[in-house]
């Protein structure tokens, strides 16, 4: 049985003169891009402050995945990009604030930069809608 290729865009110019998506859902499967703490005029939220950065990424995803008709209790993985390290706990904390009984897979890695310094963290998710397969 095909799937329709859904897409959900958040409007900024960077997803049509780079080439991707916010988030892309076929069928049951959800990706969400890299996303990070910008407000809907594209301001940085809490910059600098790794857990401030993560609540709203997190807000920013569910968003995305709301728009696909999914939700945050359907992230089976997260990837999380940290400039710090040494904020692992309070990233960590915002996380387990959001995720704490869903407990999607998750990582965390040092990476050397984000697009600018103000962004200290950038998360990706994969989410399973489970309702839509027992839909069919």
């Amino acid at each position: 049985m095909p799937f329709d290729r859904q897409l959900v865009s958040s409007g900024t110019p960077w997803e049509t003169s780079v080439g991707y998506a916010r988030a892309v859902r076929i069928g049951p499967h959800v990706w969400v891009s890299g996303t990070t703490a910008t407000d809907a005029q594209g301001g940085i939220v809490a910059p600098g402050d790794g857990y401030g950065q993560t609540l709203r990424i997190l807000s920013n995803v569910e968003q995305a995945l709301m728009q696909v008709g999914a939700a945050l209790t359907d992230v089976v993985r997260t990837r999380l990009y940290v400039t710090d390290i040494a904020q692992w706990q309070a990233i960590g904390q915002a996380h387990g604030e959001v995720f704490g009984q869903i407990r999607p897979a998750a990582t965390m890695v040092e990476v050397s930069r984000l697009i600018t310094p103000e962004m200290v963290v950038e998360i990706e998710v994969d989410a399973f809608i489970q309702r839509a397969v027992e839909a069919l």
